[in-house]
């Protein structure tokens, strides 16, 4: 069941979060749903990956995982290159 819900918000905060809305081809009203839904599902505890993924995680950093997205995307662009 949908429900109104007013909210007072600063306007460039309004304007800004129209502009995010209209780019990413949501509504407003969209967008602070997901933002709450992420709020509240975020406190419940459950896993979402099994305990090994879990237990790997932090692992690599993001800096080294960068580096892998960036030595594949030039392993196929050489690829592409050589066909």
């Amino acid at each position: 069941m949908e429900t109104k819900l007013t909210l007072k918000l600063d306007q460039e905060v309004i304007n800004s979060a129209k502009k995010y809305a209209e780019k990413n081809h949501k509504s407003l009203s969209r967008l602070v749903e997901d933002f709450f839904k992420n709020l509240v599902y975020e406190n419940i505890s459950y896993k979402k990956y099994p305990p090994l993924v879990e237990n790997l995680s932090g692992v690599i950093s993001e800096d080294d995982l960068m580096k892998l997205s960036r030595e594949d995307e030039k392993a196929r662009y050489i690829l592409r290159k050589d066909l």
